[in-house]
C-alpha cells in the first residue's frame, strides 16, 4: 500500500508539471503571436467583460430555467415514448409505429430548424390559447427533439432487462403495468443512468439556440452587449458561464459512469 501510494503521488505530480508546462508552452505561443495585442483588446478587454456581466448573467437565468423545465419534460415524455415502443401484441401496432415515426423525425430534424419551423410557425397561425412567447416555443422545441434521442435511451434500458425478470413478476401476480413501473422500469432507468446524464449535458449548451427566437438568453445578452461595445469579449464571458455550468454536471456524469462500471465489473 505504500509502494501504490508514493507510485500515486509520483504519476499525479509528473501529470501536473507536464499539464503546467503544456499550458504554458500554448501561452507563450500565443502571445507571442503577431495578432496577439489586437485579439486581447477584442476579446479579453476586462472592462467590457466587467460591464457586460450583469446583463450576460441575467440571460443566463433564463437558460437555467429553460434548462430545468426542459429536462423534466424530456423524461417525462421521453420515458412515455419509450414504454410505447415496447408495447407488445398486433393490437398496439399504430402506436408503436406512432412512436417510431416520432422518434424517426425529430432525430432526423437539426435542432436549429426546428426552432425555426415551430418559433416562428405556430405564432404564424394565429390560434388562441397557443403560447406565442418565444422562450416557451424555445423550451418545446427542445423537448420535443431531445425527447427522441431520451426515448431510445430509455428503450435501449428497458430492452437489456432480460425477459425473466418479466415473467417472475407475472408469475406473481403482478399486471403488465406493475411489472414495469414496480420491476422492469427502475432496473432500467439504473443501466441507462451515465448516457442519460451526457445527454442532459449537451441540453445545457443547445438551451443557447433559443436566441435565435428572439429570447433574451445569455448569448443574446452577450450579442447586445457586443454590438453597443463593439467587442466580442462579451461572447467570451458568456462561454465562460456556460463552460462552468457544464462542468459539475459532466463530473457527476463521469462519476455515475465509473461507478456503474465498477457495480457491473464487481457483478
Amino acid at each position: 500500500m505504500a509502494y501504490r501510494r508514493s507510485r500515486a503521488r509520483r504519476s499525479t505530480l509528473v501529470a501536473f508539471a507536464s499539464t503546467v508546462v503544456f499550458a504554458g508552452a500554448v501561452g507563450v505561443g500565443v502571445v507571442s503571436s503577431p495578432g496577439w495585442p489586437r485579439v486581447r483588446d477584442t476579446f479579453f478587454d476586462i472592462h467590457v467583460a466587467w460591464s457586460s456581466l450583469p446583463p450576460v448573467l441575467a440571460g443566463l437565468w433564463l437558460n437555467i430555467r429553460v434548462l430545468v423545465v426542459a429536462e423534466i419534460g424530456i423524461l417525462v415524455l421521453g420515458l412515455l415514448i419509450a414504454v410505447l415502443r415496447t408495447l407488445r401484441g398486433p393490437v398496439f401496432l399504430p402506436v408503436r409505429a406512432l412512436a417510431t415515426g416520432y422518434v424517426d423525425l425529430f432525430r432526423g430534424l437539426p435542432l436549429l430548424i426546428a426552432l425555426y419551423l415551430i418559433g416562428f410557425g405556430v405564432p404564424a397561425l394565429r390560434l388562441s390559447g397557443v403560447p406565442t412567447d418565444t422562450a416557451v416555443l424555445g423550451t418545446i422545441t427542445l423537448i420535443l427533439v431531445y425527447s427522441a434521442y431520451v426515448a431510445e435511451v430509455f428503450r435501449a434500458g428497458i430492452e437489456s432487462v432480460h425477459p425473466s425478470q418479466r415473467a417472475a413478476a407475472r408469475s406473481l401476480g403482478l399486471s403488465h403495468r406493475q411489472s414495469m413501473r414496480l420491476v422492469v422500469l427502475p432496473q432500467a432507468v439504473r443501466r441507462v443512468l451515465p448516457p442519460l446524464l451526457n445527454d442532459f449535458v449537451a441540453l445545457q449548451k443547445d438551451v443557447g439556440l433559443i436566441s435565435v427566437l428572439g429570447a433574451v438568453d445569455a448569448i443574446r445578452a452577450a450579442q447586445i452587449e457586443a454590438a453597443r461595445t463593439f467587442n466580442f469579449t462579451p461572447y467570451l464571458v458568456a462561454a465562460l458561464l456556460f463552460v462552468l455550468l457544464a462542468i459539475p454536471t459532466g463530473r457527476v456524469a463521469d462519476a455515475v459512469a465509473a461507478r456503474a462500471a465498477r457495480r457491473q465489473g464487481a457483478s
